[in-house]
């Protein structure tokens, strides 16, 4: 196991093999979002896209919460610093607060959260940044920033309607109403279980069986041909799979499905 730490950030990487672990590791706060921590999730969502060990990532929150939102006290008192996050880089067109959520949309790997106790603000705009988010019943879920006067502009505005669809989430943006995960998964934010973490667990022992490169294809052509028209995607299609075709991971599983035998892939291919 491999460990990646940015203590005074508190944000914890761990890699197991081929899924890292990612934890907002401030506890005795509700993991409360610090502009720290926020750089650190963009810095660690960056890292990870250059691993090619990792297959999956599960993002999680230590203690009795996922994330109860951004840390009003100490981001406001840091004005330098949050001029400095409000500032975008145009190679990626987001800001460090759009960033580290949806840095990990930018992940040619499966992302999964795991949501339990308060998943508020912020902490939702991070677990949207999940490509399947999990959550216990009784997590309490809001877009929270209506609440103080303002919006969600941690790429919450994109990922919100991405999920849910508009109506749904002017909804939850305007009343910034709480809900609990059942209503969560109602409305399609997330699949409650009982226990989020062994369900993020399984699911991504079952994406592992997987060719990480088909994941990777899949993963590319969904986020950036969701809103594309017909013709595009039909394009994004065709050179997709012609790269698969020709790709030694693609051949593994397809020996491994005929040999009804699990398959040993390959590193995820370089694109």
């Amino acid at each position: 196991m491999t460990e990646r730490t940015a203590p005074a950030a508190h944000i914890t990487c761990r890699i197991d093999g081929p899924v890292a672990r990612v934890s907002l590791n401030r506890p005795d706060k509700l993991n409360a979002l610090t502009l720290d921590m926020l750089d650190a999730l963009a810095r660690t969502a960056h890292e990870l896209r250059a691993d090619r060990d990792v297959r999956a990532v599960i993002l999680q929150g230590e203690g009795e919460s996922f994330c109860a939102g951004l840390d009003f006290a100490s981001t406001l008192a840091d004005r330098p610093g949050l001029t400095r996050a409000f500032l975008p880089r145009p190679w990626r067109g987001t800001n460090t607060f759009q960033e580290a959520g949806y840095g990990f949309r930018r992940l040619p790997v499966p992302v999964i959260a795991a949501v339990h106790g308060n998943c508020l603000g912020g902490g939702l705009q991070i677990a949207l940044g999940a490509d399947f988010r999990f959550t216990t019943p009784d997590a309490r879920w809001s877009v929270l920033e209506g609440k103080w006067g303002l919006i969600p502009d941690m790429s919450g505005i994109r990922t919100l309607a991405d999920q849910i669809g508009m109506a749904q989430a002017k909804r939850l943006t305007m009343t910034a109403e709480i809900i609990d995960g059942t209503e969560a998964d109602r409305l399609g934010l997330a699949i409650v279980t009982a226990d989020p973490a062994a369900a993020a667990d399984e699911l991504a022992a079952s994406l592992l069986t997987r060719s990480p490169d088909a994941l990777a294809a899949a993963k590319r052509l969904f986020e950036g041909s969701w809103n594309a028209s017909a013709r595009t995607t039909f394009g994004r299609e065709r050179r997709e799979q012609l790269r698969l075709l020709l790709t030694p991971n693609t051949a593994r599983a397809r020996k491994a499905a005929f040999g009804r035998e699990h398959a040993e892939f390959l590193n995820r291919a370089r694109h």
